[in-house]
């Protein structure tokens, strides 16, 4: 599908992700992304003015966020180009990165930056005049627990979902949610060996301001809930006759990333090491049936392993964007895969869910982790809002 894409090594950033109503909870996320980006990049000795295109990626409102991505691009630095703004809710990395790399691959541009962030701390309020209400009452909605808790279309809070999807694949259990939701830990305690090893190979501090005269530094997840099985075992599920207990579900929180996508010989130019190349070979997406988004994992992954004319057992690094247990479990049952082998080194579902920028984290620990096996072919995929899914495969050499 794409040929000529590439990403530099270590020419991506994550920041930490704070629990939602946390360190990052009154940043507006553009300016934060930005900003971060913008530092990140400094320390690269990377000029921002090499970009000629930016995607941002972003999903909930912020301040002037009419203005978006040419904003975004003038604040980071790059004062010259316009961009796209992509809310594509969790699968808003996968969808950047992707339009970048079919940029590169048409000549459109050889260098683009990809910036995806967002703030689920204190969503935005929206009303609209609706004149016909009784007393000219407004319209409201809440951007963060109003979506959660029901999508327009399949008239469901987002948790029943998985639930509808346990129960047509039929054989999970709450003991099998819990069990890996405690891999999941297991393997983000991975992560955090050796002083963070494997998360100092892509996570880059953020800058925050704790009053009007002082800054904090946020250089770690923040919010992350230790899971005990004893613990977990106590828990009911949230909806009764369900499977899913709070503990076999992520939490929404803040933060950002950044990824730059380039010809193959630009890649060598911004790459910390020209040895390791870096390919985007697919990009597959889904629809899944009303209500049943946990299943769009398997559509949009078996479209990016067709595409780049693969099978899943080729792949030496599989990540996953899992909201809740039930979408590791469906994949691994219907791609005949081992829930325990993939996902190494952390997960949204541990780690947090700040929307615009958790695909993108998982695609930079995928990167990461084939570095580490000596490079192979890895998978990245995830469902978003509206029973959607997206997926990417991508080649380490």
């Amino acid at each position: 599908m794409y040929t000529k894409a590439y990403i530099p090594y270590r020419g991506y950033y994550s920041s930490p992700f704070a629990r939602w109503q946390g360190s990052l909870q009154n940043e507006n996320s553009i300016e934060l992304g930005a900003a971060t980006a913008k530092k990140w990049l400094a320390t690269k000795n990377i000029d921002p003015k090499i970009f000629e295109y930016l995607y941002l990626g972003k999903t909930v409102g912020q301040l002037h966020t009419f203005y978006a991505a040419p904003w975004a691009a003038a604040l980071l630095g790059a004062t010259d180009i316009p961009g796209c703004h992509v809310p594509q809710a969790c699968s808003t990395s996968t969808t950047c990165v992707s339009h970048a790399a079919a940029g590169i691959e048409t000549g459109l541009f050889e260098r683009a930056f990809c910036l995806m962030t967002d703030r689920m701390s204190n969503a935005p309020h929206t009303i609209w005049p609706n004149p016909q209400g009784p007393g000219g009452e407004v319209i409201s909605e809440n951007w963060g627990m109003d979506n959660f808790n029901s999508d327009p279309w399949g008239k469901v809070a987002m948790v029943q979902t998985a639930e509808n999807v346990v129960k047509r694949a039929g054989g999970i259990t709450k003991e099998d949610c819990d069990e890996l939701t405690f891999r999941r830990y297991e393997q983000y305690l991975d992560a955090l060996a050796n002083d963070r090893e494997f998360q100092k190979r892509y996570m880059f501090p953020v800058e925050y301001k704790k009053s009007k005269k002082e800054f904090g530094l946020l250089e770690a997840d923040e919010g992350v809930t230790p899971i005990v099985k004893e613990v977990m075992a106590k828990l009911k599920p949230v909806i009764e006759g369900g499977v899913h207990s709070f503990g076999a579900q992520t939490h929404p929180a803040d933060g950002n990333c950044g990824i730059i996508v380039s010809t193959r010989e630009k890649a060598k130019e911004l790459s910390a090491d020209s040895s390791i190349e870096i390919q985007i070979l697919s990009y597959g997406f889904a629809r899944a049936p009303k209500a049943h988004m946990a299943m769009a994992v398997v559509p949009s992954a078996r479209m990016a392993l067709e595409k780049a004319g693969l099978g899943i057992k080729e792949m030496k690094a599989i990540k996953t964007h899992n909201p809740f247990a039930a979408n590791d479990l469906y994949l691994a049952k219907e791609m005949e895969i081992d829930f325990r082998k993939f996902n190494n080194y952390g997960s949204s579902m541990i780690y947090g869910h700040p929307q615009g920028p958790t695909a993108g984290r998982g695609i930079i620990e995928m990167i990461e982790e084939l570095v580490i096996l000596g490079g192979g072919y890895g998978l990245f995929t995830g469902c978003a809002a509206g029973d959607t899914g997206a997926a990417m495969v991508i080649k380490v050499s």
